[in-house]
């Protein structure tokens, strides 16, 4: 946690001393939120994950380069539409310059930022940028915890209607004596039997769907559109996603997404609330060489009382378990939840298609 915090103070000090005093004498004074365009430019440069096109016959093609860089703009300023960015792009000189403008003019059309971002999905841009980010600001650190949660994505689109499945009557009773009923293994024992991770993510669904949930009052809440997992580290740092459907268990993306977050950073702890408590979730945990902190989901009332009492004798003699308090770091991620929705664009998401919201 030291190292990542003397990490980010370090890119601070080089956007203080530097870049944003050589910015101000071109452009003039900067406000926050430009500040803040020019942190997340110069960090994530996304210039160099886009292909160079050079001279192809046809028409040219608009610059990509200022495009994508508008489009962090949109995220950063927190612009509902692409009709609401080009209106800031033409009225902000100081926004259109940092994109890569300089006249009214030479900003294209909406159907050109449609087109390009089309593009940008289907080449998985904006995955690219962000495990290139993590790779070079994080890969050669020690991260203690890895807070995992998913959080609800609405979308505009119709859910999918679920396929009709065949019904095959089981039988009654015990089999007969020679007899095999093979059991059909679930997705966690397949994923633990020793699936690559290529074909953890392709089978996990990814359609638009509804999905619903308790939230922490007790009710029940539905959405329609998708589930963004989450694996954020100290800090409040998003080190890997992945983007399901909104029906999807949240148990399901544990193993895929953990061993996506591995071949990223180097953790100690895995934190994880009741929803991932499973034994094998557990054991892929521990192979990986993590210590596995997760809130144990009781399977009946008297569990679930015996819990509430442990708990009620902690709080009466002030007696704190070292996971207990390791276990409150996991609030990390339900942090970085909300930021995404807040301030980052992720609840008005106006696309359609899985790889176009994960991009968005």
């Amino acid at each position: 946690m030291n190292q990542t915090r003397i990490g980010l103070s370090s890119i601070w000090n080089h956007f203080q001393s530097t870049l944003f005093s050589w910015l101000e004498e071109d452009l003039g004074e900067l406000t926050d939120k430009q500040k803040q365009l020019v942190e997340a430019l110069e960090l994530i440069q996304v210039e160099t994950h886009l292909p160079y096109v050079g001279r192809v016959p046809g028409r040219p093609l608009e610059s990509r380069c200022a495009i994508a860089r508008a489009f962090v703009a949109k995220a950063v300023y927190n612009l509902p539409t692409t009709a609401v960015l080009l209106d800031q792009l033409e009225s902000n000189i100081k926004l259109r310059r940092l994109c890569g403008w300089e006249r009214k003019n030479e900003v294209p059309s909406a159907a050109t930022f449609s087109r390009a971002f089309a593009a940008f999905a289907e080449s998985q841009l904006t995955e690219r940028v962000h495990a290139a980010v993590i790779e070079r600001h994080f890969g050669d650190q020690l991260i203690g915890h890895i807070s995992r949660d998913s959080t609800a994505i609405a979308a505009r689109e119709k859910p999918l209607k679920p396929e009709s499945k065949e019904k095959h009557p089981k039988k009654r009773g015990r089999p007969k004596k020679g007899e095999a009923r093979i059991k059909e293994p679930t997705r966690l024992e397949r994923q633990s039997a020793g699936m690559s991770l290529s074909e953890m993510k392709a089978d996990l669904p990814s359609a638009c769907h509804v999905g619903s949930k308790r939230n922490s009052k007790g009710y029940k809440t539905s959405w329609i559109g998708y589930k963004l997992h989450i694996d954020a580290s100290d800090g409040g740092i998003p080190i890997s996603c992945l983007l399901t459907s909104a029906s999807l268990h949240d148990s399901q993306v544990a193993i895929p997404l953990a061993e996506v977050t591995s071949r990223r950073v180097t953790h100690c702890y895995d934190l994880m609330d009741a929803a991932y408590d499973s034994p094998l979730i557990k054991q892929h945990s521990e192979s990986l060489g993590h210590v596995p902190l997760i809130d144990e989901n009781p399977r009946n009332k008297a569990r679930k009382a015996e819990i509430a009492d442990e708990q009620m004798r902690c709080r009466k003699t002030g007696y704190k378990l070292a996971e207990t308090i390791r276990y409150n770091v996991r609030s990390t991620v339900e942090r970085v939840n909300g930021r995404l929705k807040d301030e980052f664009n992720a609840r008005m998401v106006r696309v359609k298609g899985h790889s176009k919201v994960m991009t968005h």
